[in-house]
């Protein structure tokens, strides 16, 4: 446990270290701006183009662990979506946040730094499988539920052309892309290039999640909703308990590959719930709410997650990297 404790602390801590910056500063949430757009446009997209590109090409299309992994989030979201859609009497445009809080987890920030620094660069593969192709059903299903709950005022087409150019520009796929096709070409960059990617790819998780912690502290809760009764377990216990059973009954995987996927379900809501929330005016406050509570007690449950799956109280279990030092 103090092993698992100590991969966890960094990684928590620079979110606590983002948190106790922004109350000390108080800073305007929007002066985050550059950061955020250094971590998206630069930091990480640098990091999956170079995991990817030096994988081989034949082992990113196991179709049966994305297609699996899919399954076992929409599920997650579906059920969600009916408990939300009977307790709201009915307010698609509601219930459809409350299933993204409780089936979309923070994939991108922490997914990547978590993943590798507990498996190791076996774990890049499936990182950016179930990133590039969980936002695209995500991208998907925001606007056209919407859509259907009449927040969405443009013609099918036109919504349908807005969510594939979402998708195809997003700059985390559009670098997945890059870094399949770099793989696949087997091109071999220049030394002086690689190096710039590397040292973006290495800034990453560090200002991403200090950036998150800056955000949560910044958007304070100021009532705890009704509904993270169920979004809060559905998103750190149930999420990463499907992606168990599911992996395990369409396998085997690679060990590594599952735990990748049980524990990128068990991240806290993603910070793109919130955005999508403030996008349609729905839901905003408490999407706010679910992402700072899903936070906090993820360093729990992710702690205790880790721990059974690394010190063989699951089937499958892996190795824990020991820390230097």
């Amino acid at each position: 446990m103090i092993q698992v404790v100590g991969l966890i602390i960094p990684l928590f801590g620079l979110i606590a270290l983002g948190a106790i910056m922004g109350r000390i500063k108080r800073l305007p949430l929007n002066e985050l701006g550059w950061l955020n757009t250094f971590v998206v446009y630069l930091a990480l997209p640098a990091l999956f183009f170079s995991l990817l590109a030096k994988t081989p090409v034949e082992t990113l299309t196991r179709w049966d662990f994305i297609l699996t992994n899919l399954g076992v989030t929409f599920l997650v979201l579906a059920v969600t979506f009916t408990v939300a859609l009977a307790a709201t009497r009915g307010r698609i445009d509601e219930a459809s946040v409350q299933a993204l809080a409780s089936g979309y987890g923070n994939i991108g920030y922490m997914g990547p730094g978590l993943a590798l620094l507990v498996f190791g660069p076996e774990a890049a593969v499936p990182v950016a499988l179930i990133f590039c192709f969980e936002n695209m059903m995500h991208f998907t299903l925001a606007p056209a539920m919407m859509a259907l709950a009449g927040r969405q005022a443009k013609p099918a087409w036109r919504v349908a052309r807005d969510v594939v150019r979402q998708i195809v520009t997003h700059p985390f796929i559009v670098a997945t892309a890059l870094g399949v096709l770099a793989a696949a070409l087997q091109v071999s960059l220049p030394g002086p290039i690689t190096r710039l990617i590397d040292t973006l790819a290495n800034a990453a998780a560090p200002c991403a999640l200090f950036a998150m912690g800056v955000t949560l502290v910044l958007r304070p809760l100021t009532r705890v909703p009704a509904a993270l009764g169920y979004v809060v377990p559905m998103k750190l216990v149930v999420h990463p308990i499907l992606m168990f059973a599911g992996l395990t009954l369409a396998g085997p995987f690679d060990p590594v590959w599952t735990a990748t996927a049980v524990l990128l379900a068990s991240l806290p809501t993603a910070t793109n719930v919130f955005v999508i929330a403030q996008q349609y005016d729905v839901w905003t406050e408490r999407a706010s709410a679910s992402i700072l509570a899903t936070t906090v007690l993820s360093v729990g449950s992710v702690t205790l997650l880790l721990y059974a799956m690394t010190s063989g109280l699951l089937p499958g279990a892996v190795a824990v990297p020991v820390l230097p030092g």
